[in-house]
């Protein structure tokens, strides 16, 4: 399937040339500097997409090894499927911050700086004089963005803060996984979710910062980041209340919801929302409208109750059918689903395919294909430059700034 989006590639951009696509001056973000102390995903995610929006962004990482986040894997062709996932269009400036020399090229960039990025471990920002608090009188108009695992105060201000650890703060893994055996979601989601309000409260602050002239700091931590995409739950035990079961792939409180299984060993999975929905499914994919009048699944209340029989029914079909056929069954009913895919099949994404959504990036061992950032119709308005090798882009920065290297 990789094969298949790299074809569509071919046939959809033979056109478009790799590296820089030309003059980036209409792109939103063009004008503004980003330089990021950072590592790992959630800072470099947050940056990456204010390299989309045209920002230049410097991306400060150590001398030789770089960002950790390199060396997670080697499945792109050598790569860090992560790293190059995260750092595209950026420059990379490896440095040691514990030399002055160093530390002093990160404090003349700050001069031509509009927004500076950390997530370095807590309190390290400040003991390098690159906090706002010791910023901001010198660079009135900076904007200072920190992440962190907890906040830079209360009792877990200091404690170390990976992803699955801040998923398990949060209560994430109480309502994932199934009742005997929880699970932490399959990606970085801690990491995207603080990524991602970085990202916008970076944006409204540039805009703030257009009406008053004047800089400011935004402070986002990890577990504030995931507590808030837990509020559902969170309001759903309101006073005491018992909280929703892990129920794996299925719904708390609504059934049939989730997966099933077809007899060609595929799974499916759909959604009923309601009681025409239930009605349709049960004549157009069952072919047995008297199915929806039985006393145990009259409603969503009594179908949740006797999920077994519900599932015994669904299944007794299913097993004489493929998956293709279900779904097209399910299709023609308005019932709501989804072909369960792999990464394999996510590829191949028809979809995917028939919107154009892939492009390409040059990468140090070749061109790789990029999914276009969701909102983005075109290349042309977005910048997709290459993804760095460690300290690339050293020489060019220290002659910027009129420092020997």
């Amino acid at each position: 399937m990789e094969e298949q989006a790299r074809s569509l590639l071919t046939q959809q951009q033979n056109a478009r040339s790799l590296g820089s696509r030309g003059d980036m001056s209409h792109l939103p973000l063009h004008g503004i500097t980003v330089l990021s102390l950072e590592q790992a995903i959630a800072a470099p995610f947050a940056t990456r997409q204010l390299a989309d929006l045209g920002a230049r962004v410097i991306k400060v990482e150590r001398p030789v090894i770089g960002d950790f986040a390199r060396a997670y894997d080697t499945r792109v062709d050598g790569l860090a499927s992560h790293f190059v996932w995260t750092n595209r269009s950026k420059e990379s400036l490896a440095l040691d911050l514990k030399q002055p020399r160093d530390l002093d090229v990160v404090k003349r960039l700050l001069k031509k700086t509009d927004v500076l990025v950390q997530n370095l471990a807590p309190g390290a920002a400040d003991r390098l004089g690159l906090s706002f608090a010791k910023l901001k009188d010198e660079h009135p108009r900076l904007i200072v963005c920190d992440i962190s695992g907890y906040g830079d105060s209360g009792p877990y201000r200091d404690k170390k803060a990976y992803d699955l650890l801040v998923q398990s703060e949060a209560g994430m893994l109480s309502v994932t996984g199934t009742e005997s055996e929880p699970a932490k979601v399959g990606i970085s989601i801690a990491d995207i979710a603080s990524a991602m309000y970085a990202y916008t409260n970076i944006l409204a602050a540039l805009m703030k910062r257009d009406k008053s002239g004047k800089g400011s700091r935004v402070d986002i931590s990890m577990l504030e980041s995931m507590a808030e995409w837990m509020t559902f739950p969170l309001y759903y035990t309101y006073k005491g209340q018992p909280g929703p079961k892990p129920m794996g792939a299925s719904h708390a409180s609504i059934y049939p919801y989730g997966p099933f299984e077809t007899g060609d060993g595929g799974t499916v999975m759909l959604a009923v929302q309601n009681e025409r929905e239930w009605a349709n499914l049960c004549s157009v994919v069952l072919e047995d409208a008297d199915v929806a009048k039985d006393p145990r699944f009259i409603s969503t209340s009594a179908r949740n109750q006797h999920r077994d029989d519900v599932k015994k029914t669904i299944l007794g079909k299913f097993a004489t059918l493929s998956a293709d056929e279900v779904l097209a069954r399910l299709d023609k009913a308005g019932v709501a689903n989804a072909k369960v895919r792999d990464m394999d099949e996510v590829w191949g994404h028809e979809q995917l395919q028939a919107r154009g959504r892939w492009t390409n990036i040059n990468t140090s061992v070749g061109v790789v294909p990029a999914l276009l950032p969701p909102g983005i119709s075109s290349t042309a308005d977005v910048k997709l430059e290459e993804v760095p090798e460690v300290g690339q882009h050293n020489k060019a920065i220290f002659a910027e700034l009129g420092v020997e290297e």
